[in-house]
């Protein structure tokens, strides 16, 4: 079994913003979440990840600069050699706090922009934020730290994806995040609203090719498509419990920042558990592991890659939450595989969508 690579430590759920493709849970303000882990319970978490053989560590959130321990929790992360990175709608990014961080070790920010546009980003941001990510994607560059910025995509920003990957060089991002929308949590409630048609996609396409070919953007351009148009269905976060342990803000440990939508699963907390527990014995996280759960068609499909590698060995039954949010069944083969029995469904979703697409957008919200 691998050691987990990196942690993702969910600090809050609360967050300035109320994107309606949030990928916190629905229920991020119930009680069971304000119950946030303390700055010690934190600290043993980092501690216990770096043991455990993690050499990344995500601070994220909801907003993380909500913490006020944030710069202690950088300080230990450093002491221990992990590369941190600091996942961030920058809001509240200072030059005070963004200068102390740099000194305590952060070794890399990610800010999040909705859109190209001011009016249209904070729209769908929920409260007027742009001018602030701007300036403070300008100070991470100043202050001399890698800059990553995130654009979440989906149908009412697509069609200016030449004036965002324009908007990032002007900033000098070192690394853009094209993330089409996925769709769980808010994102699910939100798909009438929010799936693109294909023409936007191949349109986008395009201009991503054209901006690799640029080659402004010295670190790359990660362009994600959205699960609901792949031919074949990507494994859980590179694999179920194979390379991420995500921690959330009431310590709950998870293999993917989605999986407390299955509830046939109960995901063990690091008040009772160490870290290590988790990752190798708590039922949760075995689950998925191995091949003897995964599903017909994929048992005995004998497809392959373009290099010859078995389609079964690459996508391992799909997403575990996809699977459950579209049929209902964790266990099912996931429906976005073309010769999964439940494809009809997504197959549904986009030829509905594409008259629905003036839906209104459900914010999150408590």
């Amino acid at each position: 079994m691998n050691r987990p690579f990196s942690l993702v430590a969910e600090l809050t759920y609360r967050c300035p913003l109320a994107c309606p493709y949030c990928s916190n849970p629905i229920d991020w303000g119930s009680s069971k979440y304000r119950q946030e882990l303390d700055t010690n319970q934190w600290l043993q978490v980092i501690e216990q990840a770096r043991s455990l053989g993690v050499l990344q560590l995500g601070l994220s959130g909801g907003e993380p600069l909500l913490r006020q321990d944030l710069e202690i929790l950088v300080e230990k992360a450093a002491s221990l050699g992990l590369y941190t990175t600091l996942v961030t709608a920058a809001t509240l990014l200072t030059r005070s706090r963004a200068t102390k961080l740099r000194e305590l070790g952060l070794d890399h920010i990610q800010i999040s922009i909705q859109d190209s546009h001011a009016p249209e980003s904070d729209r769908i941001a929920g409260i007027t934020s742009f001018e602030q990510k701007i300036i403070a994607a300008r100070l991470v560059k100043e202050l001399g730290f890698p800059l990553t910025l995130n654009f979440v995509l989906h149908s009412q920003n697509l069609d200016r994806i030449e004036e965002i990957l324009t908007l990032a060089e002007t900033l000098q991002a070192d690394r853009v995040e094209l993330a089409n929308t996925q769709y769980y949590g808010w994102a699910f409630k939100n798909r009438a609203a929010l799936l693109p048609s294909r023409e936007q996609l191949q349109k986008a396409q395009q201009a991503v090719t054209a901006a690799r070919k640029r080659n402004k953007i010295p670190m790359g351009i990660i362009y994600v498509i959205p699960d609901y148009y792949a031919e074949y269905p990507k494994p859980c976060m590179g694999g179920w419990g194979e390379r991420t342990i995500v921690v959330t803000p009431n310590g709950d440990g998870l293999p993917c920042q989605a999986a407390s939508i299955i509830p046939s699963l109960e995901f063990a907390n690091i008040r009772e558990h160490s870290l290590e527990w988790i990752w190798y014995e708590s039922p949760a996280f075995n689950r998925f592991r191995g091949d003897d759960w995964i599903p017909e068609p994929c048992q005995s499909c004998e497809l392959t890659n373009e290099k010859g590698v078995l389609r079964r060995e690459l996508d391992r039954g799909g997403c575990r939450c996809q699977a459950f949010a579209i049929a209902q069944d964790e266990n099912a083969t996931d429906p976005v595989c073309h010769l999964s029995p439940h494809h009809d469904r997504i197959v549904a979703v986009r030829n509905r969508t594409q008259l629905e697409q003036n839906s209104s957008l459900i914010y999150r919200r408590k």
